[in-house]
């Protein structure tokens, strides 16, 4: 199949959501599991969510050419797709559904060119997002006002994307992203 599905969007977009939502629908897609030095939150697990290692490792991982894309985020907040997990993917004869920063989304359809969609998933408005981080309670209210920060600069780069999803109503963005899915993985 050699195909990559990549969804992008400002933090609490419901992008999570959505690449969920696809896993569960469509059977030919598996998920790229990215590499990260970030804390777990929540309920994430090593090796599920995320692989999570320390900046030291990911340097030498960078060094060694193993990544797909890579990008320092924040100050040693590093993430990045390893070759490895789609080359992985790819041979149990799957499509790669990413759930990856906008930068990182951006930097997979130049790698990936024609074999990738790429799908941003855009918040119905920044305040909304706002609400959604608080809600989320996850992030302490510095954390989250970086985040409304970078979102207003990561919405700028919606163009550089295949497709925009506005996820005002998630029922309406599911059926939307399953109608994009659907008509790339037939062509």
């Amino acid at each position: 199949m050699n195909k990559v599905i990549i969804f992008s969007a400002p933090s609490g977009s419901g992008k999570t959501t959505l690449v969920k939502h696809c896993l569960e629908h469509f059977s030919d897609l598996e998920f790229s599991i990215s590499c990260t030095t970030r804390n777990a939150r929540g309920e994430e697990k090593n090796g599920i969510d995320y692989h999570f290692i320390s900046p030291e490792e990911f340097r030498e991982r960078i060094a060694a050419e193993a990544f797909v894309e890579f990008e320092e985020v924040y100050t040693d907040k590093y993430y990045g797709t390893l070759k490895s997990e789609v080359e992985r993917i790819w041979a149990n004869g799957k499509a790669v559904i990413f759930d990856v920063d906008v930068i990182g989304g951006i930097s997979l359809k130049k790698y990936f060119g024609d074999k990738a969609l790429s799908i941003f998933i855009m918040p119905p408005s920044v305040a909304a997002l706002e609400l959604r981080l608080i809600a989320r309670g996850t992030d302490d209210l510095e954390t989250i006002h970086t985040r409304v920060a970078k979102a207003t600069e990561e919405i700028s780069f919606k163009n550089e994307f295949d497709e925009i999803v506005v996820n005002d109503q998630l029922e309406v963005a599911k059926v939307d992203v399953n109608n994009l899915i659907t008509q790339f993985l037939k062509s």
